[in-house]
Formats: C-alpha cells, structure tokens, sequence
C-alpha cells in the first residue's frame, strides 16, 4: 500500500482525493468487465469527490447515498446492491470527514452543571415573579373599584350634606 497524503483522509479535500484514487483503482481492476460498469464506478467516485469537497453538480449537497446516487446520475440500488465497496468507501469518508469531538474536561463540566442549575433557579424566579406580578395587577384593578365606588359614595354624601345645609336643623333650636 502506498504511503500518499491521500491515504490520510482527514479533510474534505484529501477525502475527495482518496475517493478518487480508489474509483480508479476499481475502475482499472474491474477493467475486463463491461464498460458499462466503469462508467458507473468513475460516475459515483466524481460525485463522491464533488460531494466531499461541497461543490455539487446534481443534488442538494447532502453527505448521504440518496444525495450520492443523485449526484451521480444513478439510481440509488446501483450503490445499495451492486457497488457496495463504493457506498462503504463513501460511508467512511463521511465518517473520518466529521471528527467526534473531544470530552469536556472535568471542569467545564462542572461549569456546564452549574450553569444549568442556575438558569433551573432563574427560570423559577421568573415564573415566581410573573406570578407575583398577575397577583399585583389584581390588587390594583379591585383597589381602583373600591376607589371609584368611594369617590361616587363621597360625592352623594357631599350631596346630601350641602340639601340639609340649606335647611335649618329645628329640632336642635327647641334643646338649647
């Protein structure tokens, strides 16, 4: 096997590249067979290396065998049943193409805890508080009623006072 910068697929590019090293060496292995099958192999290894590098001819971009087979000009079975070898190759590359990412350390996680705790407490002030605020707005709204009905109470009072002030008070004349 030969040690080239395409055998270490850790970018798009160099994915692209290994995809293309490998159509060919198929290509060129199953040389004796149809024609037909060559151009189906180098049709799928151009649209797995237009796929990896994110410049697609056909389909929507997509890094899956729907959008694979698309690309290519294929149906999809060409790639589920026939030339497996290339859907796992693709597979692969996707796969080294997404690195997982790294465990948090033991303190980031320990900051991601707290901060979960504490947006937990401030969601529940929050909801206290919007809470509190319909229970004020309440008070307010029964405190302008009773208001409203002491000022008309107040103002018929006034009424009544200023009608007997205009009549003297006999009864209080005949005691003194």
């Amino acid at each position: 096997m030969m040690n080239t910068p395409a055998a270490s697929a850790t970018g798009p590019r160099d994915g692209a590249v290994l995809a293309q090293l490998v159509g060919e060496a198929v290509a060129h292995a199953q040389g004796h067979d149809s024609t037909e099958d060559a151009a189906e192999i180098e049709a799928i290894t151009d649209a797995m290396v237009r796929l990896l590098i994110g410049a697609p001819l056909h389909s929507d971009g997509k890094l899956t065998i729907v959008s694979l087979a698309t690309e290519a000009r294929l149906r999809r079975n060409k790639l589920t049943h026939k030339h497996t070898g290339l859907k796992d190759l693709f597979y692969a590359l996707v796969k080294a193409r997404d690195p997982l990412p790294e465990p948090l350390p033991e303190s980031a996680r320990a900051r991601a805890a707290k901060q979960q705790q504490d947006l937990a407490r401030v969601r529940a002030e929050r909801d206290d508080l919007r809470v509190q605020t319909q229970l004020l707005a309440r008070i307010v709204h029964v405190l302008e009623i009773e208001n409203s009905k002491l000022k008309e109470t107040n103002a018929a009072l006034q009424r009544q006072v200023a009608a007997r002030a205009s009549v003297p008070d006999l009864t209080r004349r005949r005691r003194s």
